[in-house]
């Protein structure tokens, strides 16, 4: 009995200490007791562990919650024209003049002005006319704008001074950045109030050599001595650099701040602190359209200055990363590569949403606020998300409000799923998904490179004519009537010509002869490949090969986009070019690698697309406007297409009125841009948001850009519906206890078994 009971109490002891033998294998104890009790403290904790994509602190915030698929390349106001930058560009900046945000067809209001700008006509002798005066005898157009008095910036380090009134910050150097990243970072910020003379500032400032201005071309044409300005600036430039080493002057170098207010420019004219005049060439009615684009919007020479200091852009403290305004908000987080956020200006005077728009608006909802100040939100949080799939679940979870902001095609697609449904068509609906839509006055388009030996312009007559008919035979092969059945189930309309649904002129253009064929009931019908196909021979490339040395013709295809559905895009692309035997080459990059490739003139055949600056056809005809090409003059001009006649047209359109000539001139630039189709002319598709239902006051534009402010949020509604959407499902861990049991308990039992064994040979021993 002693002995046993010393072997049983020996195994009870070894128990204890947290071990045993059994058949000369050593197993511990706590291999089963503590991943047991580290299960429970999960099961017990998990009570409060999510899977959140998003920081619930946004979640219930008032703030506007989206994502973004690219940062935004230039958020200065000089040189950001992308629509992937406006959502911050427009709430930030404050050019005089905005679209009324619920009036169709869209009217012009003040922003920053006290009423709208006033117009006066000029002869050539600087007297004025009657505004029934005939076009060609108006030398100039005068536009007076007056600045509301009051109007501060948003806090900025660039505006701190010290008692003495000294600017604190503009005599940094190098190292004084050691610390900062942000310019939130430096201990004092400061403001100051808006004039006129800002305004003139930023106009200047589109001449200058050192930021490069999309628009700088086109305007250099119509601000009186704008073009001579940027002369001026070129040749200061240049002589500053000659006076630097090659190091310093290089592209690591830096160069010495140029203070724009010591350049005089002919056509702009401070008259008092709050009133300046701009002088526009001959009779431009469009101007005013650009008068509410964020290139006018005000620059404060201090903030110029401020950034232009050494180390700075090494640092990244630039405009095109940390703009400043005086609009509603101001950016306070900026990691490109995660996300971005706006903030609520606290220098801000704030708005009035607007109490009348288009006869449904009220029973749409939209009059609610009527009066209320704006802006309803107190910023907004946009989150790096490259992945459609990844934007559509958050999106359906309630973690973004609208998948991207400034994007329309969402809002459709959605509509589409709900229509046909496919889908989480379900989820949409049972979650109360807002689709509103309009026209868009905008397009999708295919270019061609003229400046390429193959498919542009052509050094001799003979090989104009190929290449004219080379570039007609694609033309015809690529069937836009197919590409909206398949990706736009219908929805998109083909286009004919620049001249979009929308703009006055488009009833004037017929459709194009080159690619259809109108048909026994007056319905135009793509021409059938062979024509295609006798082009392409004519060309010189019969079958898709030279003629001369057999070799397969390639084209090289510059494009942008990612995911399985942009896959299926370069997929219909392929497919087109080889109905007729023509190889394409993929150069698929990201948006900011392609623009350069633009601008340097590079690519051969490229797909881009145009949204409507402003509602007039002169904006769309410009992107064949030779002198705006955009290798040459960094201009819109994408093909860098050149035509003397359409030119010459495009000089007289431009400034009329709408009137039955203008039509007529717009009916012939139609006819030469079809029969020497620089550009596939593609698509134009319809616009629709997709919000929440705790998202009041959206109505989608693509020319409306600063709708931020009026959009308003229930943060409280979003949380609960957050919350309710996406319960944490928390059976999956009680498998860990149970599947640590499954093993545990078996091997205790044959533990059990082998001492009872054991004892019992212990005590016949």
């Amino acid at each position: 009995m002693g002995s046993a009971e010393r072997g049983l109490f020996g195994q009870r002891g070894r128990l204890n200490s947290g071990s045993l033998t059994a058949m000369g294998v050593r197993v511990r104890l706590s291999h089963c007791v503590r991943p047991l009790s580290v299960a429970a403290a999960l099961c017990l904790w998990g009570c409060d562990i999510s899977n959140q994509p998003i920081d619930m602190r946004w979640v219930e915030s008032n703030v506007f919650l989206t994502s973004y698929g690219e940062a935004p390349k230039h958020l200065d106001s000089a040189s950001s024209y992308s629509n992937n930058e406006t959502p911050w560009t427009y709430a930030i900046y404050e050019p005089p003049l905005r679209y009324h945000y619920l009036k169709r067809p869209y009217v012009l209001e003040p922003r920053t002005l006290t009423a709208l700008p006033r117009v006066q006509y000029l002869d050539a002798q600087g007297k004025p006319l009657d505004a029934s005066a005939p076009t060609s005898r108006i030398a100039q157009t005068v536009f007076e704008l007056k600045v509301q008095p009051g109007i501060l910036f948003a806090p900025h380090p660039a505006f701190a001074r010290d008692s003495s009134g000294r600017l604190l910050y503009h005599q940094l150097r190098e190292d004084d950045l050691r610390s900062i990243k942000k310019p939130s970072d430096f201990a004092e910020q400061g403001s100051r109030e808006l004039t006129a003379a800002d305004y003139i500032y930023a106009i200047k400032r589109l001449a200058s050599p050192r930021v490069k201005s999309p628009v700088f071309g086109f305007l250099s044409e119509k601000i009186v001595g704008l073009a001579e300005l940027g002369k001026q600036t070129r040749q200061v430039n240049d002589e500053i650099k000659s006076k630097l080493s090659p190091r310093e002057a290089g592209p690591f170098g830096h160069l010495p701040w140029m203070d724009f207010r010591e350049f005089d420019l002919k056509g702009v004219e401070l008259v008092d602190t709050h009133t300046f005049r701009i002088h526009v060439k001959g009779k431009y009615p469009q101007f005013k359209y650009w008068l509410a684009m964020t290139f006018f919007s005000p620059v404060a020479w201090e903030v110029d200055a401020f950034y232009a200091q050494p180390g700075m852009s090494q640092k990244n403290l630039k405009p095109d990363s940390w703009p400043v305004g005086t609009g509603p908000f101001m950016l306070t987080e900026n990691i490109p590569n995660a996300r971005m956020v706006l903030s609520r200006n606290p220098h801000y005077r704030g708005g009035t949403y607007p109490c009348e728009g288009e006869p449904e608006d009220e029973r749409k909802g939209l009059l609610a606020d009527c009066g209320k100040r704006t802006p309803f939100v107190d910023g907004m949080v946009s989150i790096l998300d490259k992945e459609g799939s990844s934007v559509f679940t958050k999106f359906i979870q309630g973690y973004y409000d609208t998948p991207q902001i400034e994007r329309g095609e969402s809002g459709i697609a959605f509509q589409v799923a709900i229509d046909d449904n496919t889908g989480r068509a379900r989820d949409l609906v049972a979650r109360k998904i807002q689709l509103p839509s309009t026209i868009q006055v905008g397009f999708s388009y295919f270019g061609f490179n003229w400046l390429d030996p193959v498919v542009g312009a052509g050094n001799t007559p003979e090989q104009k004519t190929k290449n004219r008919k080379l570039r007609q035979a694609i033309a015809i092969a690529f069937d836009f009537e197919e590409y909206v059945a398949i990706f736009e189930d219908n929805r998109a309309q083909v286009n004919h010509s620049a001249v979009v649904a929308g703009l006055f002129g488009h009833d004037t253009i017929k459709p194009n002869p080159v690619t259809h064929i109108m048909g026994p009931d007056g319905r135009a019908r793509r021409r059938p490949i062979e024509d295609a196909k006798r082009l392409l021979a004519e060309a010189g490339y019969p079958d898709g090969r030279h003629a001369k040395t057999g070799e397969p013709l390639v084209i090289n295809y510059d494009t942008t986009g990612v995911g399985p559905a942009y896959k299926a895009r370069l997929d219909w692309v392929t497919k087109q070019f080889s109905k007729l035997n023509i190889q394409v080459e993929l150069r698929n990059t990201d948006y900011n690698r392609f623009q350069d490739k633009m601008r340097k003139g590079s690519a051969q055949f490229f797909s881009w697309g145009w949204l409507a600056d402003y509602p007039d056809p002169e904006n769309f005809l410009f992107l064949l406007y030779g002198p705006n090409a955009k290798a040459k003059g960094d201009g819109e001009n994408a093909s860098n297409w050149q035509n003397d006649e359409y030119d010459r047209l495009f000089d007289r359109m431009k400034d009329m009125e709408d009137t039955p000539e203008r039509a007529a001139l717009i009916r012939r630039m139609g006819e030469i841009m079809q029969e020497e189709m620089p550009l596939l002319f593609g698509t134009s598709d319809e616009y629709g948001s997709a919000l929440h239902q705790w998202v009041s006051n959206g109505k989608p534009s693509n020319i409306i850009r600063d709708n931020l402010p009026y959009l308003r949020v229930n943060a409280h509604l979003r949380a609960q519906m957050v919350r309710e959407w996406n319960q944490p499902i928390w059976w999956p861990l009680w498998l860990l206890p149970l599947g640590l049991l499954a093993v545990c308990i078996p091997a205790w039992l044959a533990w059990k078994k082998r001492q009872a064994r054991t004892a019992l040979e212990e005590v016949r021993a």
